[in-house]
């Protein structure tokens, strides 16, 4: 049963980065990424028995919103975690599905719009993936509409992130629900970086015409972070699962219009016309990363954070100033400390909040997982 009040300790622990696996096989090291491993973490644990969660967004209000895959909408506020839910969806639990990811309005202060996506069972019995947009009403979820459905659902590789970019439009991931050629179609959602209005409408300067599509060739992207002052937009994937084509996961530089490979290319691998990630995790390593933001302030500035899964480990890639498509280093942080991480945010207070995955069977959950964490950095 979910706790009424919060759990909070502090754990203050002195990380040593683990190196990971260039493209080419040379260690991810550097300066700059070796610079980072003076800081100290303090580790604060927010709140515990959460169940699946997948995404957080912070209220202009102070209130933090955590999704829950079964589900549910949860509100920590005041730093107490709610018992009742905000707003409980109609959502298909099924293996990676459910819901997922959760965006708040640039203007929510206002129109206290909440927008979120999730996987249910259609009506033949199938599974699709729909991205919706809710309203706090009375510090309750009630429906406002539905922005865009008629993605194909599948138990494994929804994709499922919602963010709204600097230009105020709002983008949303969806994976190819485990039938790779999706990525490749244009005529399917599925695969696919999507760009749409606050409205569910399409706006005038996509790439392709009257089509939501921002990019494609994805296999199941879970991240979408911009990096601050340039707009430059990032993407998260995963790579291919299995024999002989194991690991590969991919962290993207993403521009309109452009096809990121899946399934022709994966990896290291390039072909004319496709683009080939910043960094990749080679053919041993896997680090199932999800959600991801760059750190605005303190010792980690500048460098892109993303949460690895399968990796267990809080990762921060430096990135070549020079060159927005190129990385420098790669350091791993919290390496099995907490299990399976789905998410980080960086809060207005300008620490860092993840969210663990340990209950969706995959981890090993201990007995107070899912767990929402706090990470502040000091010199």
């Amino acid at each position: 049963m979910i706790p009424k009040t919060l759990v909070s300790m502090v754990l203050v622990v002195m990380l040593m980065g683990l190196a990971s696996t260039w493209p080419n096989g040379a260690p991810a090291s550097s300066p700059a990424a070796a610079a980072n491993l003076a800081p100290q973490v303090q580790v604060q644990v927010l709140a515990t028995h959460l169940e699946i969660p997948w995404a957080l967004a912070f209220a202009p209000d102070g209130r933090i919103f955590v999704t829950e895959r079964p589900g549910r909408i949860r509100v920590i506020q005041n730093g107490q975690l709610q018992a009742d839910p905000w707003m409980t969806l109609d959502v298909a639990t099924v293996g990676e599905g459910g819901l997922l990811g959760l965006a708040l309005d640039p203007h929510f202060a206002d129109n206290h719009y909440v927008y979120v996506a999730y996987t249910y069972r259609t009506t033949g019995g199938g599974l699709g993936n729909r991205l919706v947009r809710l309203r706090d009403q009375a510090g309750k979820g009630v429906q406002d509409r539905v922005l865009l459905d008629g993605a194909a659902g599948g138990t494994f590789h929804d994709g499922g992130r919602v963010k709204f970019g600097p230009d105020g439009e709002l983008y949303y991931s969806l994976g190819e629900a485990t039938v790779s050629q999706r990525s490749q179609d244009l005529a399917s959602l599925n695969g696919k970086i999507l760009r749409l209005n606050p409205d569910g409408s399409i706006p005038s300067d996509n790439p392709f015409p009257n089509s939501p599509v921002y990019a494609y060739g994805l296999r199941n992207p879970e991240g979408l972070v911009w990096q601050p002052g340039t707009g430059r937009l990032y993407a998260t994937d995963h790579g291919p699962s299995g024999t002989p084509s194991c690991c590969h996961d991919e962290i993207n530089y993403i521009q309109p219009g452009q096809n990121y490979g899946w399934p022709v290319i994966y990896g290291s691998q390039a072909q004319t016309g496709m683009v080939s990630p910043m960094i990749e995790s080679g053919p041993q390593v896997t680090w199932a990363p999800s959600g991801a933001t760059f750190a605005a302030q303190g010792p980690w500035a500048g460098t892109l954070l993303f949460a690895g899964l399968r990796g267990e480990a809080l990762y921060q890639l430096t990135l070549d100033p020079n060159d927005p498509s190129k990385a420098q280093g790669l350091q791993a942080w919290l390496q099995n400390e907490y299990g399976r991480l789905r998410e980080v945010v960086e809060g207005p207070d300008g620490a860092f909040y993840l969210l663990t995955s340990n209950r969706d069977g995959r981890g090993s959950p201990v007995a107070d997982d899912d767990r929402l964490l706090k990470l502040t950095v000091t010199q």
